[in-house]
């Protein structure tokens, strides 16, 4: 299985939200500046994002987009069902009807079983770990950066 574009910048936005959580609003310019995303496709992930109940957006000149609940609130499952749709390892885990053989196939257990453990650690992470990660990342680069 592959993460799509979405999820990918999807989950980075959102991250660059958590960092700026408090804060006044974001504006999208700036997240995409400092994720290195397009601003044009970021505008496609914002719906998404807002009818999951994700995000909200203030309008006028200091508006912007914040979380619509604390980092710690926010699943990482919850951000890739809002951008990627349904996630399985094959269709038969979601759609028992897409296959015939769905009933008898030893194979499809095996993919359940892999498909809920993958949920509950998707379901594990928070946002605010993410950018719990991403600021020791960050600090340990500007640290490692300044020695001589």
């Amino acid at each position: 299985m592959k993460l799509t574009t979405k999820g990918r910048y999807g989950t980075r936005l959102m991250l660059d939200l958590a960092l700026h959580f408090g804060e006044k609003p974001v504006f999208l310019k700036d997240a995409a500046k400092r994720q290195e995303i397009s601003e044009k496709y970021l505008w496609h992930l914002i719906p998404p994002l807002k009818n999951a109940g994700l995000i909200t957006s203030v309008r006028g000149a200091h508006g912007g987009y914040s979380l619509a609940r604390t980092p710690d609130q926010i699943t990482l499952k919850e951000i890739l069902l809002a951008v990627e749709g349904p996630i399985s390892f094959v269709s038969c885990v979601g759609d028992p009807s897409a296959c015939e053989r769905s009933e008898t196939c030893a194979t499809k257990d095996i993919w359940s079983e892999i498909s809920e453990k993958f949920m509950h650690i998707l379901e594990s992470v928070t946002l605010e770990d993410i950018a719990e990660k991403q600021k020791n990342k960050t600090a340990s680069s500007a640290a490692y950066s300044y020695v001589i």
